[in-house]
């Protein structure tokens, strides 16, 4: 299995999963769930799906269960849509980039940095 035939299938699956959460699901517990990333191995058998909650850390335990609960209905509807002779089996992740995120915006805005002093008569003294 060639490396883009790979991330094009991953991406097709992150494509229509991504628009069957907004289109398809009707479970409250998947409002606002998006697909960060999804990774597939070479064989096209398993596909990493990670998803984030828009920033609701909280709802991890709900999303993850009404995803395994759905995981039947993805794989079918995936099984119509792709052009692929199988069909790989879906392991959803949750995907905590978005805390880390806020975690270290956090860090930076709590940091005591003064601003740097630039004299403007040097003409070397530009800031890069």
């Amino acid at each position: 299995m060639s490396k883009i035939r790979q991330e094009r299938t991953a991406e097709q699956i992150r494509v229509i999963l991504s628009e069957m959460l907004v289109r398809d699901v009707s479970d409250p517990r998947l409002q606002n769930v998006t697909i960060t990333r999804t990774t597939i191995d070479r064989e096209l058998q398993h596909a990493n799906i990670f998803v984030n909650a828009l920033g609701d850390e909280e709802s991890q335990p709900q999303v993850m269960a009404a995803l395994e609960k759905a995981r039947g209905f993805f794989r079918y509807e995936l099984a119509k849509r792709l052009q692929n002779r199988t069909v790989p089996e879906l392991h959803f992740n949750w995907d905590p980039t978005l805390a880390y995120v806020d975690e270290v915006n956090n860090i930076l805005d709590n940091l005591d940095i003064p601003p740097a002093q630039v004299d403007l008569d040097e003409p070397d003294a530009a800031v890069t």
